[in-house]
């Protein structure tokens, strides 16, 4: 085991979006040192639903460093002009971006910031006191194996989210079974399918759902789509709705009791789980033109309908029981392939509840986080525990939103250096969520 004796300001663990966003901002930042571990060998942000045609949810400008300082050299603007693509950008003319020129900016920027360590798992992490109070943290190299442990005054948790997949499904065959999570690496193998069904919804359900019916009549599969939900719904996109992914919501919803919190938040998920219109437009236009000449389609879209088990049969498909919840009938569905998009957890890594002493939890087993995103201790201590992940039940509907992350790490690096590096403004938006 390779110790280093070195104590950085900062230890991040993981790098996603929202670490990678602080790591490039503190890259122009003396007055904090740093350092960024992801078990992953590169920087990939959902890479199985990195699918051609898909877009971002978000504007460019929610890029990671420009919500803080437009003139960041990290900026999407920079990257574009970096790669010669200026004028293109210029005539495409929309302020959305292709998921995957997202993924390839962000992979620009971490190939850049030096601070960031791809291919380190973070194993364990300790509290102690020697000198000084530190936290001492166990790092894996994923392709050696060796283990080094480095010195930290502060941590940040960047571990995102995991998918979501119903207990009947786990123990089905994965390459028949699988998350949408894990759409792309299979789609050779729903081309050779005689039936799909894609179960769930929400935005990552209709992406997949719409690649599959552009090539539903080459490949000639049956193809399905289940939701419990009473319909496939709009996401709420209007301008004002969208003043909720604000830092003034934010501060709103954050002093609220939490009972409060946790209804409130029950209500939101057209704000950040409906898909988009022009989802469901592709959708629809395909569907309309399919139907062109009284074709019969080969495709069905069912709602109001909850699948409670999965069972093999013996021609090697599966039965899905399903149930109709309000006309309250059970009924059962074949198919070849299953695709579940039923959603992320937030991830919290085995070694936090190492630290379970030092943190508090509320009473459904969540870490409490103050209102600048710092995991509330059990005692007196000079180290912060910073956090990106798990906070919906504490900061709201905007805790996942890109639009927002930069402006956590604005609040995240104010606190780290003690003063306003970064001023916050107190009105950001036109309405008014108090009195």
């Amino acid at each position: 085991m390779e110790q280093h004796d070195k104590v950085y300001d900062l230890i991040g663990v993981g790098v996603g979006p929202f670490n990678l966003s602080l790591a490039a901002l503190l890259d122009e930042i003396d007055e904090v040192e740093p350092l960024f571990f992801e078990q992953n060998g590169t920087f990939e942000w959902h890479p199985g639903m990195l699918i051609e045609g898909t877009k971002m949810q978000v504007p460019f400008i929610a890029d990671l460093v420009t919500m803080a300082d437009p003139t960041n050299r990290y900026s999407f603007l920079n990257y574009i002009s970096k790669n010669e693509r200026m004028y293109q950008f210029y005539y495409l003319q929309r302020l959305d971006i292709p998921r995957r020129e997202y993924n390839d900016y962000c992979q620009w920027v971490a190939r850049q910031v030096e601070s960031c360590r791809f291919g380190k798992r973070v194993t364990n992490v300790r509290h102690f006191k020697d000198n000084e109070e530190i936290f001492e943290v166990e790092v894996t190299d994923v392709a050696s194996g060796q283990v080094s442990v480095f010195k930290a005054k502060n941590l940040v948790m960047g571990t995102g989210s995991v998918p979501v997949m119903p207990r009947s499904f786990r123990e089905a065959p994965s390459e028949d079974v699988f998350h949408t999570a894990d759409f792309l690496p299979n789609q050779d193998r729903c081309r050779k399918a005689s039936a799909i069904t894609v179960v769930g919804s929400g935005q990552s359900a209709a992406e997949t759902f719409r690649e599959l019916l552009k090539e539903q009549r080459d490949c000639g599969y049956r193809l399905d789509w289940i939701t419990r939900s009473p319909g496939f719904e709009s996401m709420e996109e209007s301008k004002l709705s969208l003043e909720h992914f604000s830092p003034d919501y934010v501060n709103y919803f954050y002093q609220l009791p939490q009972e409060q919190k946790d209804e409130i938040f029950a209500n939101q998920g057209l704000y950040y789980k409906g898909i988009s219109n022009h989802t469901i437009n592709d959708i629809y236009n395909l569907l309309y033109e399919y139907s062109v000449g009284r074709e019969e389609l080969n495709v069905g879209l069912q709602v109001l309908s909850e699948v409670k088990d999965i069972k093999p049969k013996a021609n090697g498909k599966y039965d899905l029981e399903c149930y109709h919840y309000q006309k309250k009938e059970s009924f059962t569905h074949e198919s070849e392939l299953v695709i579940a998009a039923t959603g992320y957890k937030p991830y919290v890594p085995d070694f936090i509840h190492h630290l379970e002493d030092l943190l508090e939890w509320d009473e459904e087993g969540r870490y409490k986080v103050t209102a600048d995103y710092r995991l509330v201790q059990t005692k007196e201590t000079s180290n912060e525990i910073y956090v990106h992940s798990g906070i919906s039940h504490t900061h709201g509907v905007g805790s996942t939103n890109l639009g927002l992350s930069i402006h956590r790490n604005k609040v995240i690096i104010n606190h780290l250096v003690g003063r306003d590096l970064y001023p916050m403004n107190e009105k950001n938006i036109f309405q008014s969520f108090t009195v």
